[in-house]
């Protein structure tokens, strides 16, 4: 008796150039920030989106740039609501974003000042031995 098994792969095609439209439409419409979160609005699993947008491709540097555009953005509009606030927690926030690092240092809650001064290594040992000159 023999057995025959077969195996059926259902393998979906996708469009490429749609599942792009799709991403740019996504990091837009849903203030997206990172690569995961796009393929998870996406048809297709994280393996295909990776094969048709490579890491150094065109398509997946604009990508990229989307994304980037909203965390400025985001962070923009932080700092703007962080300014206006009257909360002190989101006020010292803002000030460590744009102090200098001499305001930062006053901002500090704790401050050590090392002041380096030359001491002895011996006490009471004079360690300093007068040349001798003698040729003998």
């Amino acid at each position: 008796m023999e057995f025959t098994t077969t195996f059926t792969l259902n393998f979906m095609a996708y469009d490429k150039d749609k599942i792009f439209e799709q991403s740019k439409e996504a990091i837009v419409s849903r203030k997206l920030f990172f690569i995961e979160d796009i393929v998870s609005f996406l048809p297709c699993s994280k393996t295909t989106f990776y094969d048709y947008f490579p890491p150094d491709s065109n398509e997946l540097n604009e990508l990229k740039e989307l994304l980037e555009t909203n965390r400025v953005e985001l962070k923009v509009s932080m700092r703007s609501k962080w300014y206006k606030s009257n909360a002190p927690a989101l006020q010292m926030a803002l000030m460590k974003l744009i102090a200098t690092p001499d305001e930062l240092r006053r901002l500090a809650m704790n401050h050590i000042v090392s002041e380096e001064t030359e001491k002895p290594i011996f006490p009471g040992i004079d360690l300093d031995v007068p040349k001798d000159n003698s040729t003998g």
